[in-house]
């Protein structure tokens, strides 16, 4: 129970979150670019918001 009380304080569970959102983030950019395949085809979406766009003034024009 002690372990449970030991979260309830500030002081210990605000380093703690970032301790945990740090790895997370870092887990996240190896994941992208941990490989060379997965970043091109990561990159090749990076495109794909504005494609709607182009295809909507081109309809209206």
């Amino acid at each position: 129970m002690d372990f449970l009380m030991w979260f309830s304080k500030p002081e210990h569970t605000k380093p703690l979150g970032l301790v945990i959102f740090f790895v997370t983030f870092i887990g996240i950019v190896i994941y992208a670019y941990g490989s060379k395949k997965r970043s091109d085809q990561l990159e090749s979406y990076r495109d794909i918001p504005f494609l709607d766009d182009q295809d909507g003034t081109k309809d209206k024009q």
